[in-house]
Parts: C-alpha cells; sequence; structure tokens
C-alpha cells in the first residue's frame, strides 16, 4: 500500500494484511440505486438512471447504508471499504501507479481506457462500466466519481499491520480514485484525497463492501 514516488501522505510503501474477505461492488452505486433506496436523487448530472450517484456526504452515504442493511434483516452486511480494502481491490494484485501499468505516455494515454476523467470525460460523470475494468472486474475505480470509504486521514505507518482504519473520530474523511474532474495523476491507485463528512461534492460518488457470511 502507497507510493514512495507519490505525495508525502503516500508515503512510505508498507504491508497490509486483510484478514476478513469481502465483497465489493462492481460498479459504483448508481442513481437508480440510490433512488431505490433514499427516494430521491441529489446528483448533479441527470439524465441516465445507470450514471453514478454524487453530491452525496459521507453522513448521507451512513444513512444509505444502514436502510440497505435494514432492508437485508438488520444485520451490519454492507459498508464503505476502508482506505486499505479500497487500495487492495484497485491495485488487483499489482504494484504500478494505475492497475494496469505505469501509464508514462501522455499522447497516448491508456488511462482513457480505464476511466472518464479530466482528457475525456468532457466535464461531466458517464454511466458505469462503460471503461475496462481491472484485472479483478471492478469498472471505474479510476475515475468517473472520487470514492468515499470509511476511513479518517491520517498518516501511514513504517512496518507491517493488519486491517488499518484510519482515525475513528476525524471529521476529515477519504476518498479514492480520482473522477471526471481530475487530472490523470490523481486518479492513481494510491494517491489520497478526502473532505469533511458533510461534504457533497458533484465529483464524489461511493461503491458498497459487503461482508463476508
Amino acid at each position: 500500500m502507497g507510493a514512495n514516488n507519490g505525495d508525502n501522505d503516500e508515503k512510505p510503501v508498507h504491508t497490509v494484511h486483510i484478514s476478513q474477505p469481502f465483497y465489493l461492488g462492481k460498479y459504483e452505486v448508481t442513481q437508480e440505486q440510490w433512488q431505490a433506496v433514499m427516494g430521491n436523487n441529489p446528483s448533479r448530472f441527470k439524465g441516465d438512471p445507470t450514471l453514478p450517484v454524487e453530491s452525496v456526504s459521507w453522513d448521507d452515504i451512513q444513512a444509505f447504508i444502514s436502510k440497505l442493511n435494514a432492508r437485508e434483516g438488520g444485520d451490519t452486511r454492507y459498508r464503505l471499504p476502508t482506505e486499505a480494502e479500497w487500495e487492495y481491490a484497485a491495485r488487483a494484485g499489482t504494484t504500478t501507479t494505475y492497475s494496469f501499468g505505469n501509464d508514462e505516455r501522455p499522447l497516448d494515454r491508456q488511462l482513457g481506457k480505464y476511466a472518464w476523467y479530466s482528457e475525456n470525460s468532457g466535464g461531466e460523470t458517464h454511466p458505469v462500466g462503460q471503461r475496462q475494468p481491472n484485472l479483478w472486474g471492478l469498472y471505474d475505480m479510476h475515475g468517473n466519481v472520487w470514492e468515499w470509504v470509511q476511513d479518517g486521514s491520517g498518516w501511514y505507518p513504517s512496518g507491517t499491520v493488519t486491517d488499518p482504519m484510519g482515525p475513528h473520530l476525524s471529521s476529515y474523511l477519504m476518498y479514492r480514485g480520482g473522477s471526471w474532474y481530475t487530472v490523470a495523476d490523481h486518479c492513481r491507485v494510491s494517491f489520497r484525497a478526502g473532505s469533511t463528512l458533510s461534504d457533497r461534492l458533484s465529483y464524489v460518488g461511493f461503491r458498497v463492501l459487503r461482508t463476508t457470511p
């Protein structure tokens, strides 16, 4: 996890053990799915129900997840991934800058095959699943909308850790993956960004994790 050639908050590269298996949404949560659970659509960009939902705060998402879990019997089945779980899934077994390689040719970017970002998005979101998936079949892990994770902000440890979680009481929560609005560098798998838990931004959405029985 992390990158020694990235920003200071991406350092150091360190080993993470994830002790519990999980499922992660193949796609970012769509406006259609949000509407089915919450009865509204707060998104800025509309017109196709398979567009990712955005303009939802971290707090809004906790309400969505609570209702989703209640529909399935009340057990805590769904949640946001931690930062470590998200990066593990985004990397899909790789150690490169992006899940598909290092993309060092700006005039012939591979990134555009996998992501909607500032150079190809036209300044808006796009229906989920239109770009190529990573090696584990997950779509839009780069670009389209940033994805809220469960963790608060914090510095990485220097040693091996198991199931790391950022500060639980932090008011500044992380999101990962880049968006339609961001440059290529901010779509790197190790790049970190975040905002206050009440912010609603047109370039930030999420995907859900489901715990295993």
